[in-house]
């Protein structure tokens, strides 16, 4: 018999230490959020439970929160999916141009969407309404966005993107062989689509609902705009009204009553990963491909002008709302109406300390969570594609874990288990911010990450092995810069939704650790709606200059 000898692989330190940051930041705290679920003052006991569970409100807010959630995905499944099959797979006019423009909702706050929704579809002034009463000779307001339908219409309008990207990516990187298989052996276009193409993206999809549902039913943003003042309550703002109370029993029922939400992401995870898993590996090839460019012959006008019209309905006339906004001295007339044309408002923006201050504290935990995710990203990605270390996938479920658990939930978590109990006090600080950030918006970067592995092949890095080159050069030379646009890619979808965050931002600042999602959510609920949606401007340029500077540093290959 042949001895065997213990072979320590020093990948496993890098494995190590990416489950460690994310057993102590992410597993742990969310282990003792359910602790004390159960066990409130130290021995175990249901009375939470039960106060909690027992108030009719807050069985209203569960299931509204089950029903905006569930309409918004099947909706934004229904648009992404379309979208993202016309702008990858056909030739349909403008695609680089629509694929832009689609992606704009992902660019800013979703509470921004509801700040242009209100002025469009207010049942008393509300723009579209107006038109409309005036046009058709109406008695009341057609539309009312406080209402469910109304709510569901912005979480749609707003979390689409999720799934279009992710959709996006694997249309493109999907192996068309087996459709030109099917083709070839005389099945039509539509019963390859059903019978070969559809079957091959349904974990993609699947991943797709999770995600987009976990995002809406942990959005506070949007219930509390919209929702509050039509007396239509969520989970998020239930749990937001138990923590301003600053008690230490609000404490307990804001923990009680999230533990739905963990549980449930929980098992929409546990359905991803577990039922979904061995389907997802035969979705993608290992090699790259290039996917087939479908004619749409006579179709190709009439989807061009369907494009159009969502891109005007979705994306440019709630935006065209917001920039006419900021310049209003008073909203209620129309901006070319004689006095009513002001720039004070942006003015506010570059001269008040506490905008300037929330906007740097916005881009420097933005930027670290970013850079220091991605450095996770591209390490885990290297593991799951280059190598068969043991292990690996432990840290790729973490990552997973993170982006499937409630906004709101990761942010109490922090906050029971992050300010000084155990060893650890980075409350009231931008730290728990970056931590924050991390733990939820990696999977993007990850799965960014991935693909691109997946599509440069190993052949040239194994043409370096053989001229001699070490790991580290192989690098540096040849890997890193073919995956530059993941990289851009990844980093920018972190970046973004860290930089306007709102769900956890709000139950984890302080005095001086405001963000810029927040400074403008308390500009519109409380203050100056003009000044908000100078600042939703400000951020929305802000992040279009950032993406065509990436664009051109990567030649045009940012892969979003």
């Amino acid at each position: 018999m042949k001895s065997k000898r213990l072979h320590f692989d020093a990948k496993w330190i890098f494995i190590l230490l990416i489950s460690a940051f994310l057993l102590v930041f992410l597993v742990f705290p969310l282990l003792y959020l359910l602790f004390r679920a159960f066990f409130t003052d130290g021995s175990f006991s249901l009375d939470a439970l039960k106060r909690i569970y027992s108030y009719s409100l807050n069985w209203n807010c569960i299931l509204n929160t089950l029903l905006t959630a569930s309409l918004s995905t099947v909706f934004g499944l229904l648009i992404a999916f379309p979208l993202a099959w016309l702008v990858t797979r056909t030739n349909l006019y403008g695609r680089r141009f629509f694929h832009g423009v689609f992606l704009l909702t992902y660019l800013v706050p979703p509470f921004v969407g509801a700040m242009a929704w209100i002025r469009l579809l207010n049942p008393k002034v509300g723009t579209v309404n107006k038109v409309l009463e005036e046009l058709f000779g109406l008695s009341e307001a057609p539309f009312n966005i406080y209402t469910i339908g109304g709510m569901v219409w912005v979480l749609t309008t707003f979390y689409y993107p999720i799934a279009y990207i992710i959709l996006c990516r694997a249309l493109e990187h999907m192996d068309t062989s087996l459709e030109e298989a099917a083709r070839i052996s005389g099945a039509s276009g539509r019963k390859t689509f059903f019978t070969v193409t559809l079957p091959m993206l349904l974990p993609s999809i699947g991943a797709s609902a999770i995600l987009v549902f976990v995002a809406a039913a942990s959005c506070f943003g949007i219930p509390s705009i919209i929702g509050t003042p039509g007396k239509i309550y969520t989970v998020t703002t239930r749990i937001s009204e138990y923590v301003a109370t600053g008690t230490s029993q609000g404490l307990t029922d804001a923990t009680v009553i999230s533990a739905f939400l963990l549980l449930l992401s929980l098992i929409l995870l546990f359905t991803m990963n577990v039922v979904m898993g061995r389907k997802d590996r035969i979705t993608i090839s290992g090699k790259s491909v290039r996917s087939n460019t479908i004619d749409l012959r006579k179709w190709r006008i009439p989807m061009t002008i369907f494009a159009s019209l969502f891109a005007v309905i979705a994306v440019l006339i709630p935006f065209l709302s917001i920039v006419t906004t900021s310049f209003k001295q008073d909203m209620g007339k129309s901006l070319f109406t004689e006095g009513n044309l002001t720039f004070r408002f942006w003015q506010n923006i570059f001269t008040r300390s506490t905008i300037i201050k929330s906007a740097l504290n916005s881009l420097l935990t933005a930027g670290l969570a970013a850079t220091l995710g991605m450095i996770i990203c591209v390490i885990m990605a290297y593991m799951m594609k280059r190598t068969g270390v043991k292990g690996r996938r432990i840290p790729d479920f973490l990552i997973a874990l993170g982006s499937g658990t409630p906004s709101i939930v990761i942010a109490l978590s922090l906050i029971m288990s992050m300010s000084g109990r155990f060893g650890i006090n980075i409350y009231n600080t931008l730290m728990i911010l970056v931590v924050a950030y991390m733990t939820k918006y990696m999977m993007m970067g990850m799965r960014t990450m991935v693909s691109g592995f997946s599509q440069i092949g190993s052949v040239l890095e194994e043409a370096a092995a053989v001229s001699g080159a070490g790991w580290s050069r192989r690098m540096k030379d040849v890997v890193l810069p073919m995956l530059l646009p993941s990289i851009a890619g990844g980093w920018f979808l972190i970046f973004i939704p860290s930089l306007y965050e709102l769900t956890m931002s709000n139950i984890l600042y302080s005095t001086n650790t405001m963000t810029l999602g927040v400074e403008l959510f308390l500009y519109q609920v409380n203050s100056s709606q003009q000044t908000a949606s100078a600042l939703a401007c400000c951020i929305l340029l802000l992040v279009t200059l950032l993406y065509l500077i990436m664009r051109k540093l990567t030649k045009g290959k940012l892969s979003v």
